[in-house]
């Protein structure tokens, strides 16, 4: 899917490194979350650094085991980078200037350019695709229906405070991320896989990570309140869990029936035996002679 694998895999790698050194310190010492996050708002943060340390390791092993043959693995990848580039792009725009702050800049900028790596090495020839059409329809379908809920959602917020000119001191980030990265990408996406492209068909399942790692982390968050003094919100847990688990329905079903056909000798980057290899003319003598493989 991905040429120049090896970049791809060495951003992939710094990203999960450093994402997964700011969870974890997140959630070793929450108290570098005072004064920069309102008091509410730190089981949230906690729960998110829960997720990115996950996300942290799993980038981490699917740099180590993703081949060119291998899809799938480079599909999760690119779902995991954009959670990060959510997650963080939080901590950034929210200005949460705690130690961490620049290296919560670093995942945000490294994860939204190892995903601008990726568009520019999605190799557009190899290999073919294809998805059953009700499997495709439905991923495209669930897809779709993310902006028909959240464009409304979002923007029927924003007008009152562009009516009255006042701006908010929390999670105005989420509305910047959503209107202007994730939704119109769950648009296009959605709508190529519609129309059966090769690009919609390769690249929808990674919204669909990243749609459960995001909302996974809400469903988190409620369950981790009472380590800080809160209560859970039962309505808020079970909306969280059910759209968490819509998307990883969509993500695996995308998945597993997504068909992948590499054109003969490309399907295992390794040499053949030399019987098996073609022969090749000399210029100098006419003679034919077998290609040796490399040792």
């Amino acid at each position: 899917m991905l040429t120049h694998l090896f970049l791809n895999r060495l951003l992939w790698s710094v990203a999960g490194l450093l994402a997964l050194g700011a969870a974890a310190t997140g959630i070793w010492r929450t108290e570098i979350y005072d004064r920069v996050v309102a008091p509410g708002l730190v089981p949230g943060a906690y729960s998110q650094d829960l997720l990115s340390a996950a996300a942290g390791l799993g980038l981490l092993y699917l740099a180590c085991a993703a081949r060119p043959q291998r899809t799938r693995h480079q599909i999760v990848a690119l779902g995991l980078l954009g959670y990060l580039f959510y997650a963080y792009g939080i901590y950034v725009i929210e200005r949460t200037y705690n130690a961490l702050y620049l290296l919560y800049m670093a995942v945000f900028a490294l994860s939204f350019w190892a995903l601008a790596t990726a568009g520019a090495t999605l190799d557009r020839t190899t290999p073919s695709v294809s998805l059953p059409r009700a499997v495709r329809l439905t991923s495209a379908s669930g897809a779709i229906l993310q902006p028909l809920v959240f464009y409304p959602l979002w923007i029927g917020m924003l007008l009152p405070l562009m009516a009255a000119g006042e701006q908010i001191d929390s999670l105005y980030s989420i509305s910047i991320l959503d209107l202007c990265f994730i939704m119109p990408g769950f648009v296009i996406l959605s709508f190529l896989a519609y129309r059966n492209h090769r690009t919609g068909l390769l690249l929808l399942p990674a919204l669909h990570v990243l749609g459960f790692t995001l909302i996974f982390s809400l469903a988190a968050g409620e369950l981790v309140k009472p380590l800080f003094g809160a209560a859970p919100d039962g309505a808020a847990l079970v909306q969280s869990l059910a759209l968490s688990a819509l998307f990883l329905v969509l993500a695996t079903l995308h998945l597993a029936k997504l068909r992948t056909a590499w054109p003969p000798g490309e399907s295992l980057p390794v040499l053949q035996p030399a019987d098996t290899q073609p022969a090749h003319r000399q210029p100098s003598t006419g003679r034919r002679t077998q290609s040796r493989p490399s040792h």
